[in-house]
């Protein structure tokens, strides 16, 4: 039987519905929210509607997405695509139309609010001793008594003037050899790599006569979620611009083992998300070189961090034996090869590519990354490292012993799976306040400086409007809630009688919390539901799992200090993060935020040619906890999910208010114990 309805799922915002098949999808977007550009009004001029549908089995949705579950092209698209070209696989959403249910990417240029990736380069000191470096030369001219090639007589005298041995070249810059030597009347400036491991160096590019032309290197963090660059002077280290997108991969999945799930399930799948991710991160250097006004091939090195399920798509291996145990790696060791084979295609083609060591099966190049920049093996006292994001990346230790763990949050604190929730983009709410009397909220968004109640905030959002609420957002609306006593520890929303506030309505069987209603302007209502806190507690749960069960291994009760990292641990409050139960109970002054660690690691490893070694030694010391099979890990999981905790302490917390929604009976989940020593 033919259904008259499909299931739509936008990616990256996870919102899906029922729409009647022959809804054409800008129309199925817009009905469910979703932020899907158009300037033409639907007639297929301005291409703003682009969307990249997905083919194939996706478990993480429960659908299987066949290849007619849209539409054919028709004559608009079709003429379009003639006239000025459409990427391969991508859709008009104006003209194309939902035929069954399908899974539909809305790529970053498609986005009326485009993403604010908040992975700025952070300032740091970094010895400049950079892998790639400039020599000049003068070579011996030819001599018929002595028939030796040109190479050889350019190696010789960077052998003579510098040290520098053996120099390999491509046959590519075989090609060019002969005539840059002659135009420069046998005076060249060479670039050469040296591989810090005693390989031999490489000629990367050559230029006649003496030549100051800058060398640049890229520091890429290549997250689930996000891909974030730092294009870098090889010169000094200045970063010259900074930039990211998000990961295209999203549509296959918006977490690692969906991703995995997709490549198991799909013959090519794999490939098909190595090509995705790779063609993003050339557009990005691209884009990176074109906002520094440079030319790509200036740009003759890069780094990249990433998680291993990332680590083994960018390099075109599938990762199929990361989604099982023993959750074994490839290679765990660092990848030094040409950056073409990254798909770095638009830069240097001499260009070298560095991808950092993978400490083990589901702890990456990013953890490592972290650890080269905050450098727990150097630390005194005990420090908590947590890489936040749609994975967990956790450190704990000290110089005498360093302990590693990945925890599977998920994208909640991305805002995805939230009622309310988007990509952090102007119009999205990042910090919230509760009256705890009045029970009223006042909250920012990106975009604007200044609070909902203060003057002039009508006028200084009136561009993007209130949108919905990201993961900075969301984590500090749940924790504000238990500081006002609407919600208690058990995490159920109380209703307007139990709470005072009318603005805790009846959402089904459940509670939600009004904070913006702007419906009766045609606005939107954002609300936190019991749905969104549920979503919460599962992400926090599981950072604060793996971290206790690091404390468990080191037998420790409590830490020194607490590094939250990370494009969203840096947006995180780190009272709100406390009180929700994220982390473990410290002094508040001493939860501090580094920034995107991964990506300043990078960043260190492109500029500092001694740093590669320091962290492949470094990784082989540090020790790996497997939560996927440490049952430890369900127990203080289950512990977790009260807010802040079911048994842990908190003293350096406020006390907070002693409420109960639970009509069963019980306590709600709020007793909660001291920790002994």
């Amino acid at each position: 039987m033919t259904k008259d309805t499909a299931l739509v799922i936008f990616t990256p915002s996870g919102k899906r519905g029922e729409v009647p098949v022959g809804t054409p999808v800008l129309t199925a977007a817009r009905q469910l929210g979703v932020d899907l550009d158009s300037v033409c009004g639907g007639r297929g001029i301005c291409s703003k509607c682009q969307v990249s549908p997905g083919v194939g089995q996706f478990p993480k949705h429960g659908v299987t997405v066949a290849e007619d579950a849209l539409s054919d092209f028709n004559a608009v698209e079709a003429r379009y695509d003639e006239k000025r070209g459409l990427k391969p696989g991508r859709r008009l959403g104006c003209q194309a139309t939902i035929q069954s249910d399908v899974v539909i990417d809305v790529p970053p240029e498609s986005q009326v609010h485009k993403q604010v990736v908040r992975k700025a380069a952070a300032t740091r000191e970094i010895t400049m001793d950079p892998a790639t470096r400039l020599y000049y030369v003068e070579v011996r001219e030819p001599d018929m008594h002595e028939p030796t090639g040109d190479l050889q007589r350019l190696r010789e005298a960077l052998t003579r003037d510098w040290g520098v041995e053996n120099v390999a070249a491509s046959p590519r810059l075989l090609a060019r050899l002969q005539g840059v030597l002659r135009k420069g009347n046998w005076a060249v400036t060479a670039a050469i790599w040296h591989d810090h491991r005693g390989g031999r160096p490489i000629l990367v590019d050559l230029w006649p006569g003496y030549s100051e032309d800058r060398l640049y290197g890229l520091a890429i963090d290549l997250g689930s979620t996000t891909i974030a660059a730092h294009l870098c002077d090889l010169r000094n280290g200045q970063v010259l611009a900074s930039s990211g997108l998000m990961n295209p991969q999203i549509r296959f999945g918006e977490d690692l083992m969906s991703r995995v799930s997709y490549a198991m399930m799909n013959p090519g799948g794999d490939a098909e998300m190595t090509e995705a991710v790779r063609a993003a991160m050339d557009t990005l250097a691209v884009d990176l070189a074109q906002e520094a006004e440079i030319t790509p091939a200036q740009i003759v090195e890069a780094t990249v961090v990433c998680n291993p399920v990332m680590h083994h798509l960018l390099l075109g291996i599938d990762p199929v034996e990361l989604g099982q145990a023993p959750f074994a790696l490839a290679t765990s060791d660092p990848v030094n090869v040409p950056a073409g084979e990254f798909g770095l295609a638009s830069i240097n083609p001499e260009a070298r590519g560095y991808l950092l060591p993978c400490i083990a099966g589901h702890v990456g190049a990013d953890c490592a990354a972290v650890a080269l920049s905050e450098e727990p093996y150097k630390s005194e006292d005990l420090v908590l490292i947590c890489d936040v994001g749609t994975n967990a990346e956790i450190l704990l230790g000290t110089k005498d012993r360093v302990l590693a763990c990945s925890s599977p949050t998920g994208p909640a604190f991305e805002g995805a799976q939230i009622s309310s929730g988007q990509r952090a983009a102007p119009g999205a709410i990042e910090r919230i306040e509760i009256d705890p009397v009045t029970k009223d909220p006042r909250f920012r968004v990106i975009g604007s400086d200044l609070w909902s109640d203060d003057p002039g905030f009508a006028a200084a959002i009136a561009v993007t409007g209130v949108t919905g609420i990201c993961g900075s957002g969301i984590i500090e609306a749940v924790a504000e809630m238990r500081l006002a006593g609407l919600l208690d520890p058990s995490g159920l929303i109380g209703s307007a009688d139990q709470t005072g506030s009318a603005r805790c309505i009846e959402d089904g069987r459940t509670q939600a919390y009004v904070i913006w209603d702007d419906s009766a302007e045609g606005g939107t209502v954002i609300t936190v539901t019991q749905g969104d806190i549920r979503a919460i507690q599962l992400a926090k749960s599981a950072l604060y799992a793996g971290a206790r069960l690091l404390m468990d291994e080191l037998e420790v009760d409590a830490v020194d200090r607490i590094t939250l990292a990370g494009a969203f641990g840096a947006h995180i409050s780190p009272k709100h993060a406390m009180v929700l139960g994220m982390i473990p109970d410290c002094e508040i002054d001493k939860v501090t935020s580094a920034g995107n660690a991964a990506g300043t690691g990078a960043r260190i490893a492109l500029c500092d040619i001694s740093a590669r070694a320091r962290i492949e030694t470094e990784v082989t010391r540090i020790q790996k906890v497997e939560t996927a099979i440490e049952p430890r890990f369900q127990e203080h999981f289950i512990a977790a999910n009260a807010i802040p905790h079911a048994t842990d302490a908190f003293p350096h917390l406020p006390e907070l208010p002693q409420v109960s929604f639970n009509t069963g009976g019980g306590d709600g989940g709020g007793r909660r114990r001291r920790r002994r020593g």
